[in-house]
């Protein structure tokens, strides 16, 4: 398993959000490119970017910042939040993001998620965001009728890379990540998942390794932020 730190982008500053909420920001700090180089230092193989205004508006807000992180770094990296069109997808991927990740799209257009992964393969990444296992699109103002599980099994032959897996009421709140419900969408499709919300000890890495379902990595941020998870050490927790 791969350990994701995450770089939540608000304004151009890192931030926790909780539980998706834009209004409840924790910002810490205004150097991403800074904080994804500590991140790189400590031993990190890959980085989860996120533009979270992004999300919102539809299309790249942080931009200035995500291309900041990829001139600082030398890992690959992952950006969700604000990409819905080949154009943009291609442009990311041009600027040397390692993978972008669809969600809201993936959503609205599944078809655009098949032709960027046949496009790009190995390049594109789907994620569900699910509260109370429903899917949660527009930066997660609103919840569909559709299940993680309906949604992921669209994409079984797409080629997609990874699904990054959101539980949303788990999400910056330091509860511990939903494992059931991860380890049973992972054991529903065939596309490798990458667990994301609530991971706040090794203890969390842990449960998710030990969770019978083959993952392919968690995204950690508040807890690394916080120091609750040393980096290094998760890292080769979840590689051991």
């Amino acid at each position: 398993m791969i350990l994701y730190p995450a770089i939540d982008l608000k304004d151009g500053a890192c931030v926790r959000l909780y539980k998706g909420d834009m209004d409840k920001a924790t910002v810490f700090g205004d150097d991403p490119a800074a904080q994804a180089r500590s991140f790189v230092e400590a031993g990190c193989e890959w980085l989860h970017l996120v533009d979270l205004n992004g999300a919102f508006a539809g299309k790249p807000v942080n931009g200035a910042a995500v291309e900041a992180i990829l001139a600082a770094t030398n890992v690959p990296a992952q950006l969700g939040g604000g990409i819905r069109d080949m154009a943009t997808i291609e442009a990311w991927l041009d600027k040397g993001l390692a993978r972008v990740i669809l969600g809201t799209i993936a959503v609205r257009d599944p078809a655009l998620v098949r032709e960027a992964a046949k496009a790009f393969p190995g390049k594109v990444a789907v994620g569900i965001d699910a509260r109370d296992g429903m899917v949660a699109v527009e930066g997660w103002a609103e919840t569909t009728d559709t299940t993680a599980t309906d949604l992921a099994r669209q994409f079984e032959d797409a080629g997609v890379a990874a699904i990054i897996y959101t539980d949303i009421d788990r999400d910056g709140a330091m509860q511990g990540p939903n494992v059931a419900a991860t380890a049973a969408l992972a054991s529903a499709v065939s596309i490798p998942v990458i667990a994301s919300g609530g991971v706040s000890s090794l203890d969390d890495l842990r449960a998710l390794k030990d969770s019978g379902a083959a993952l392919d990595g968690a995204i950690s941020g508040r807890a690394l932020y916080d120091g609750k998870i040393d980096l290094a050490q998760a890292v080769a927790l979840l590689k051991s």
